[in-house]
């Protein structure tokens, strides 16, 4: 058979399976339905994923450790060990902060607190020490630099330790929580994706099963006449995807309002991506994910039901 012949069956097989679709439309509903629901999983596991990576990546890139002085702690003390700071390979940037600044971006934060500006301009020295903001060159870093400043602590005579406190502890506690509830979550959208994959399958499979059963007489004809097997299976496999492709673009478009829905939850939690702008500027590959992930759900529920239920 030449390129022409081989185009034209093809056409014909596509045509058929069009035909069929269209003809089942009532049969397919529950196939695409369920195929909706499972694409629109996998979509909105896409989604959750970047979401949540860049909620952490943001709130890492928030995280810094800050190392408090007591009030009394001298300058040259101070400067000598973020000289000592700065010497640490993992370190990529500290910054120093007064007495005096730190006073003063204390008041700038509690500016309309008028019993505690009040308190303030009451007491006759600053209370408050000096500060030192230390940035690690990776976020997976900070843990290094703390245990540098924690030896640090441990070497000083008993009275001489300048340090009153090192906020790195609860930072990490809160990049680990949220490091542990993406990797839940992750891991839960999987779980529930393989089950909605696994029913859509099932669903899909017993959709073409009726399809072949409600087209049993054509089938008849078309053997009768000498129709090859793949032009007598090939429209079945064709109706399977296109419930994909259909239920790929249904869930695309759920996804409009519901980002939309969620756009100003999403884009205050902790400096997190903007899903309503990414679904908009990502609309393209989501839906050719969507598309590509339904027909292969479509091809092989249509194919495993071929061949168990068409014998040709």
């Amino acid at each position: 058979m030449g390129a022409m012949g081989v185009f034209t069956n093809t056409r014909r097989i596509v045509k058929a399976g069009f035909i069929n679709f269209w003809r089942n439309a009532m049969v397919s509903l529950s196939a695409i339905f369920v195929m909706t629901v499972a694409l629109f999983v996998i979509g909105s596991t896409m989604l959750l994923s970047v979401f949540l990576q860049s909620s952490l990546a943001e709130i890492r890139n928030k995280v810094d450790i800050n190392v408090y002085f007591n009030p009394d702690a001298g300058e040259s003390a101070i400067l000598s060990m973020k000289r000592s700071l700065e010497s640490v390979p993992e370190v990529a940037q500290i910054e120093y902060i007064s007495r005096d600044q730190a006073i003063a971006n204390f008041k700038e934060r509690h500016a309309n607190d008028y019993l505690m500006t009040q308190a303030l301009d009451e007491l006759a020295d600053n209370p408050l020490g000096a500060i030192l903001n230390i940035k690690a060159k990776d976020p997976s870093q900070y843990e290094a630099i703390a245990k540098h400043i924690a030896d640090g602590q441990d070497s000083v005579e008993p009275g001489g330790n300048i340090i009153s406190n090192v906020n790195f502890g609860k930072n990490k506690i809160v990049i680990d929580k949220l490091t542990a509830i993406t990797n839940g979550v992750e891991r839960v959208s999987i779980a529930l994706l393989l089950v909605l994959i696994v029913i859509a399958i099932v669903i899909t499979f017993n959709t073409i099963r009726l399809a072949i059963y409600v087209s049993r007489d054509e089938i008849s004809v078309m053997r009768l006449v000498g129709a090859s097997n793949m032009f007598v299976r090939g429209p079945f496999i064709v109706e399977g995807i296109m419930y994909g492709i259909v239920a790929a673009f249904i869930a695309t478009g759920l996804f409009y309002p519901v980002t939309l829905w969620l756009k100003d939850a999403t884009e205050s939690f902790y400096g997190g991506t903007d899903l309503f702008i990414y679904y908009i500027q990502n609309l393209n590959q989501i839906l050719s994910i969507l598309v590509l992930s339904g027909a292969a759900l479509g091809t092989v529920s249509s194919f495993l039901a071929v061949r168990r239920y068409l014998k040709v």
